[in-house]
């Protein structure tokens, strides 16, 4: 049975354990739990790192001795699986890890990776990630991509009608930036997540919020009379 197509973009996912060694936290957990599979296969998608061997290293780890089936898809210097639709579409999560999501566009755009997720997208494929791996299946949103001061994209895969914020309450530029973009007119109607955030969308309708962290929430901002108008979401917790 198809399942509807489901869009988890995130400002969390995992988190460190008294020892550093990197976890799941509960919004890695709702996305696996959306597939509703006993042993889920998940896809680490690593493109905005440049692919970081020691990032894939700990996204292996962390999963050390969990019932999930991990593999990961690398494009540099070359894909790393020699079909990347059949892989992807195998898969009942990819998770998109953050970095530079400018970067992530290009390389997907060059490798065909963009029309796959959406035909993943299609297929109810769990599509979810952190950061860059949130703004990626917007319209766009501000991004440090380019360097410390941010700066705003708006050629996102647009899977969904929105634009999006990610860290709104731990790195002082996300907000504003968001609030002139929206008003300006140069996103539409956008969703932002604090850290320990996620949006739920199911289809292209707007989401939920859950949060994995106590006091993360979700916000709305329209544009409205030639300015930013913020709406907080409260959220649900995720497991």
């Amino acid at each position: 049975m198809t399942r509807t197509p489901t869009i988890l973009a995130t400002s969390g996912g995992f988190s460190y354990d008294a020892r550093g060694v990197l976890r799941p936290a509960g919004l890695a957990k709702l996305a696996l739990r959306l597939t509703g599979a006993d042993r889920p296969k998940l896809c680490f998608v690593p493109t905005a790192s440049g692919d970081s061997v020691s990032y894939v290293q700990l996204i292996y780890a962390a999963f050390a001795g969990w019932s999930v089936d991990v593999s990961h898809l690398s494009l540099f210097p070359m894909p790393n699986v020699d079909d990347l639709r059949k892989h992807v579409l195998a898969q009942d999560v990819l998770w998109v890890g953050g970095g530079s999501v400018a970067g992530l566009l290009a390389m997907w755009r060059l490798h065909g990776l963009d029309d796959v997720m959406r035909e993943a997208w299609d297929a109810g494929v769990v599509l979810a990630g952190v950061s860059a791996g949130s703004i990626c299946w917007h319209t766009g949103g501000p991004t440090d991509s380019f360097g410390p001061e941010l700066r705003a994209i708006s050629n996102g895969l647009g899977l969904l009608p929105y634009g999006n914020g990610v860290h709104y309450d731990s790195e002082d530029q996300r907000r504003p930036l968001l609030h002139r973009m929206v008003a300006d007119g140069t996103l539409p109607a956008s969703y932002a997540t604090d850290d320990g955030a996620g949006l739920l969308y199911r289809g292209a309708e707007p989401p939920t919020v859950h949060a994995e962290r106590d006091g993360a929430q979700g916000y709305l901002v329209e544009a409205a009379g030639g300015e930013a108008k913020e709406t907080v979401l409260d959220a649900e917790p995720a497991p």
